[in-house]
């Protein structure tokens, strides 16, 4: 090769190391720049062709090296809108191409970065340090569910968001098996535990056989309901027993009572009736409301009971027969309670047990306080079902006889293993008005097994789930990006509502991207398409530093420095050879 090509590979390695000290002092530059991924210097021999025992070491050519599938450290930051991508990939981004009419107008090139620190600008897109925009998927606020697959750049509406009316309350609870009242606890007598209709209602023989409304906040709607289609009462005289089946049409006949027909309408036209299908046996109403059977032959003994049960005094869903049934018997019809006036209000309260309290909101967002109460009304001690009633706090300014409390249209009931017997998955509240603020219909969503009955020794309910799906109208507060890349919108009414999905982009050669300015990319036809993703890989609140290691790159620096020097050699020994051929003819 000669001198001559001594002193062209020396120029070739000098201008090598000058590039990689370029490369060097650009990675030390950057070493703060959020997102760098420094650039390495690749070193390739170029051999003149020659006869292998001819072969020279030849020249050399200096090539840059991108370093993309190298992570920076992930740092945590104070920005919520923030974020870093843990493993592989990039954010999509796009620049702004112009403005009009004071709006960002956008040309549809994607870029890919690693630069998280993004926050949003006046207009409500996401735009980072370099003043690229994000994109995203757009999710659908009411279902939760991503509602397009074409990447979008991303813009948050800072309006208030609207009201959302209650229309589902979540409640999963358990009851005690025997509930320790106040009631309870001052007594200690047998039944005191439930829920006595008598303290409520005062039934007489022109009581109303059947109820006449449903829940109301009006005191004129709460009728009692003596009978329902569906119940059984069997009288037994002696040895003979006569069942009266309750139903709802056909007309009222034989042992068969219809709620509705007018010749049953009130007790005593009830009792009336039942009185014609027995023989040997005397039906009347006490004083207190009891329905009394006595046997006209004193050597016959008397049974109330249910005749699908055959437990003693369940019959009309009534409580408290008496224990030792002998010539005649008596039972309380228990009708159901429908609601609770004001005046009343103390000792209902004596009678049940808290069940909690739930806000609920109207369609224009008003706040509603729902405060329930349970009361057991009927137990298998007592010769019936294990059985509750829910009464929901409807008018908490009543006063004397205006209801303040109203029943929910529905009887739990619980079988022998503490579960609901039958299965209560939820119950509908149509209309449901509180303090005059109307709600709407509302659903107490229970599941399958979310309302049970099992001992606690502390005889109160244990209310394991309450939430409701409604709120207030809000005022925006602030956007976040969670761990599963989900853009979050924060109003000042404590919701928080996903809005978009940040994605990710990897690519089959990462390293062979396009580097451009901002800590942008651009694919290329060797690092091949995008492949998108859901962003699971983004870490909210966080920032990727640099991938330069300062002191390795002083170490390189102070390499390159000596292998410069030592090219500097080259060339001064080079040509301290030519003078001396020059000297050769002198």
């Amino acid at each position: 090769m000669g001198i001559y090509g001594a002193l062209s590979t020396a120029v070739t390695g000098l201008r090598a190391q000058s590039f990689s000290l370029e490369n060097i002092s650009g990675n030390i530059a950057n070493s703060q720049t959020i997102g760098f991924k420094r650039i390495d210097t690749d070193f390739v021999d170029l051999i003149p062709d020659a006869a292998q025992k001819r072969q020279s070491a030849g020249s050399v050519l200096a090539q840059s090296r991108s370093t993309n599938n190298i992570q920076g450290d992930v740092k945590g930051a104070s920005t919520e809108t923030y974020m870093a991508i843990n493993g592989d990939g990039f954010f999509v981004v796009e620049p702004r191409i112009g403005e009009t009419d004071g709006s960002a107008v956008f040309g549809g090139t994607n870029y890919y970065t690693r630069r998280g620190d993004f926050e949003l600008d006046k207009s409500g897109y996401i735009v980072n340090g370099a003043g690229y925009y994000l994109k995203g998927l757009p999710i659908d606020t009411v279902t939760g569910n991503i509602s397009s697959s074409v990447p979008n750049v991303l813009q948050v509406s800072t309006a208030f968001l609207p009201a959302q009316q209650t229309t589902r309350v979540n409640y999963e609870l358990n009851l005690p098996q025997l509930p320790k009242t106040p009631t309870y606890q001052q007594s200690q007598t047998s039944g005191s535990e439930l829920l006595n209709a008598a303290d409520f209602l005062s039934l007489t023989a022109d009581t109303p056989a059947k109820a006449t409304g449903t829940i109301s906040t009006t005191a004129s709607a709460a009728s009692s309901t003596v009978a329902s289609a569906g119940d059984t009462l069997t009288i037994t005289i002696g040895s003979t027993p006569v069942t009266i089946n309750f139903v709802s049409g056909g007309g009222t006949s034989a042992t068969t009572v219809d709620i509705s027909d007018a010749s049953t309408d009130t007790v005593s036209e009830m009792l009336a009736h039942i009185q014609a299908q027995l023989t040997g046996a005397t039906v009347s109403l006490s004083s207190s409301g009891r329905v009394q059977v006595a046997a006209t032959n004193t050597t016959d003994t008397v049974t109330i009971a249910d005749a699908t049960t055959g437990s003693t005094a369940t019959g009309f869903g009534l409580v408290d027969a008496t224990s030792n049934p002998t010539v005649s018997d008596s039972v309380r019809l228990a009708a159901r309670v429908n609601s609770i006036t004001a005046d009343q209000a103390d000792e209902f309260i004596a009678e049940s047990i808290s069940g909690g309290a739930i806000t609920v909101y109207a369609g224009n967002g008003a706040a509603a306080n729902v405060q329930m109460r349970w009361a057991k009304v009927n137990s298998t001690e007592h010769g019936g079902a294990e059985v509750w009633n829910l009464f929901v706090l409807t008018d908490s300014s009543a006063t004397g006889s205006e209801a303040a409390w109203t029943r929910v249209p529905q009887d739990y009931t619980f079988g022998s293993d503490g579960s609901a017997n039958p299965v209560v998955d939820h119950t509908d509240l149509t209309n449901l008005t509180i303090n005059g603020i109307t709600v709407g219909d509302v659903r107490l969503q229970f599941g399958t097994n979310g309302i049970t009955q099992f001992a606690d020794a502390n005889g109160t309910a244990e209310v394991t789930q309450l939430n409701q799906n409604g709120y207030a109208a809000g005022e925006f507060v602030s956007v976040s990006v969670n761990d599963n890349g989900r853009v979050v919108v924060s109003y000042d009414n404590g919701e928080q509502v996903e809005v978009a999905q940040v994605i990710t982009a990897t690519f089959n050669a990462v390293n062979q991207l396009k580097r451009m300015d901002g800590g942008v990319f651009a694919a290329t036809s060797d690092s091949g398409e995008p492949i998108l993703n859901s962003g699971s890989s983004i870490i909210g609140a966080s920032l990727e530093a640099s991938n330069t290691d300062i002191s390795e790159e002083f170490t390189k620096l102070i390499v390159t420095q000596q292998a410069y020097a030592a090219g500097t050699r080259i060339v001064s020994t080079a040509d301290q050879m030519l003078q001396d051929a020059l000297n050769m003819i002198r």
